[in-house]
C-alpha cells in the first residue's frame, strides 16, 4: 500500500508540473550573415517585413523586444532579426505570439494594428510562419496528448484514440484555405516582394524515445500521431505557397534530429518540462537561428 501511495504521489506531482508548463504554453499561444547592406540590386537596404505567430516572434527567447506589445512576447533573437542582421535589411517586425491568419486583417489585441498594415507596395521581402494557432491546432494537440500521456503512464495511443482525424480535418477544412487567402492578401499588397512562408520545425522525433517521457509526456503510440499531424500542417502550408506564388521554406530536413527530445545545445524546440525557455514547445535561440539559415538560403538573401 505504501508503494502504491508513493506511485500515486509521483503521478500527481508529474501532472502538476505538466499542468504548469502547459498553462505557460497556453498563455503564450493563445495570448500571447551576408555583408551589411545586401540589396536587390540597388544601394538601398532590403525593405523586409516579418509577419506571423510565436514561431516567428521567437516567443520564449530572451531578450524581449521592448518595442513590441508585451502579450506578443516577441524576441530580438527571433529569425527575422537574425535575417535582418545578416543582410543589413531594414526590418519591420510585427510578429506576435498567438497570431492566427485572421490577425493579418484584423487587430489581434486592442491597439495592435492588423499585421498586413506593415506590408507596403515597395516591400522587398516578407517572411512568415502561420497556421499552427488556427483552430488551436498546436495547443489543442499538445494539451490533449500531454494530458493523455500522463494519465496512461506513456502507454498506448490515448490521444490518437480519442481524437482520430479531428486535427487534420480542421487543417484541411479551415487552415489551408485561410493560408491561401493570407498569402494572396500579402501578394496583393506587395506584388514584387519575395514572400517566404516557413514550415514548422519538428517538435517530436520520428520514433518514440522512452527517455524523453519525463520532458515530453507523450504516450509511445501518440508520438507518430503528433509527428504526422505536424507533417500534415506543413504540407498544407506548402500547398498554399505553391498555389499562390509564395516560396515554401521547408524545415523538415534541417530540423531533423533537433526535436524537443534532444539535449540542450542540440534541440531547436524546448520540451514541455525542464526546458530553458519561459514558453515551452517553442523554438529556442538555436532553433530561431536555424530557421533563419533556411530562410536565407531558400530565399537567396545571403
Amino acid at each position: 500500500m505504501v508503494i502504491r501511495a508513493r506511485a500515486r504521489a509521483r503521478t500527481r506531482s508529474r501532472a502538476v508540473r505538466l499542468a504548469a508548463a502547459l498553462a505557460a504554453l497556453g498563455t503564450a499561444t493563445l495570448g500571447l550573415a551576408a555583408p551589411a547592406g545586401a540589396t536587390t540590386g540597388s544601394s538601398e537596404p532590403l525593405d523586409y517585413v516579418a509577419l506571423g505567430d510565436s514561431y516567428s516572434a521567437g516567443s520564449g527567447v530572451l531578450p524581449l523586444d521592448a518595442t513590441a506589445p508585451l502579450l506578443c512576447a516577441r524576441s530580438t533573437a527571433n529569425y527575422p532579426h537574425v535575417v535582418a542582421d545578416r543582410t543589413g535589411a531594414k526590418l519591420t517586425d510585427v510578429t506576435c505570439g498567438g497570431a492566427q491568419t485572421k490577425d493579418f486583417a484584423a487587430s489581434q489585441y486592442p491597439g495592435v494594428a492588423p499585421q498586413l498594415d506593415a506590408v507596403k507596395a515597395d516591400t522587398d521581402v516578407v517572411t512568415l510562419t502561420i497556421g499552427g494557432n488556427d483552430n488551436n491546432t498546436f495547443i489543442g494537440a499538445i494539451l490533449a496528448c500531454g494530458s493523455a500521456g500522463v494519465l496512461s503512464g506513456g502507454k498506448g495511443s490515448p490521444c490518437k484514440d480519442a481524437n482520430g482525424d479531428k486535427f487534420t480535418k480542421e487543417i484541411d477544412d479551415s487552415t489551408y484555405p485561410a493560408l491561401k487567402k493570407a498569402l494572396r492578401d500579402i501578394k496583393a499588397k506587395a506584388p514584387n516582394a519575395r514572400i517566404g512562408i516557413l514550415g514548422y520545425p519538428w517538435i517530436v522525433p520520428a520514433k518514440a524515445d522512452p527517455t524523453c517521457f519525463a520532458k515530453m509526456p507523450i504516450a509511445t503510440g501518440d508520438v507518430p500521431y503528433l509527428r504526422d499531424l505536424q507533417a500534415h500542417l506543413n504540407s498544407a502550408v506548402q500547398r498554399a505557397a505553391s498555389e499562390t506564388g509564395a516560396t515554401f521554406v521547408d524545415l523538415a530536413a534541417a530540423s531533423e534530429g533537433h526535436d524537443a527530445c534532444k539535449p540542450k545545445g542540440t534541440r531547436w524546440i524546448e520540451p514541455v518540462l525542464f526546458g530553458t525557455n519561459f514558453v515551452p514547445v517553442h523554438p529556442n535561440a538555436l532553433g530561431e537561428s536555424g530557421m533563419a539559415d533556411q530562410a536565407l538560403g531558400v530565399l537567396k538573401l545571403g
